[in-house]
């Protein structure tokens, strides 16, 4: 299946939020620390319900880490700054979808790394600063399992 990776998250409802997300599409959710908030946070759990047992979520120290544990894959950034729409990209099982910390987005050290395949984006009205984390990495999470026809990811 897809894997959503968090660059260094700072709302823990938000990544709550995610976990909810990921348990019911078969993503994986990866966290890139320094993370804004102790996995134990009482935001965090009441965002993610009782999905938490249901979801596969690895912390990584650091990015370095992170793209250690996910290579090979195609790794997507999510930016307002992206050149290709996130719905114009033809989605791989195993595709990482990156996505930056709220309020800033990705830094552009991020985005500028070797490891990210493409910049994309997903379309807002001018003006608009943003989407909220989790709704903007499900939209895209969606976008990219729909392109599978929701296929269930093998256990």
């Amino acid at each position: 299946m897809f894997r959503i990776l968090f660059f260094e998250p700072r709302i823990p409802p938000n990544t709550g939020n995610a976990i909810r997300l990921c348990a019911v599409t078969g993503c994986a959710l990866h966290l890139v620390r320094p993370l804004g908030f102790d996995l134990t946070d009482a935001q965090l759990r009441r965002a993610g319900l009782d999905y938490h047992d249901l979801a596969d979520v690895t912390v990584h120290d650091d990015l370095a880490a992170a793209w250690a544990a996910l290579a090979p894959a195609r790794v997507f950034a999510f930016t307002s700054r992206g050149g290709t729409r996130y719905a114009d990209v033809a989605y791989a099982p195993g595709d990482v979808l990156l996505f930056g910390p709220e309020p800033t987005g990705l830094p552009d050290h991020v985005l500028d790394d070797e490891h990210v395949t493409e910049r994309v984006t997903i379309p807002m009205l001018p003006g608009r600063r943003s989407l909220n984390l989790t709704s903007a990495a499900s939209i895209a999470a969606y976008e990219a399992w729909r392109q599978h026809d929701f296929a269930v990811p093998d256990a």
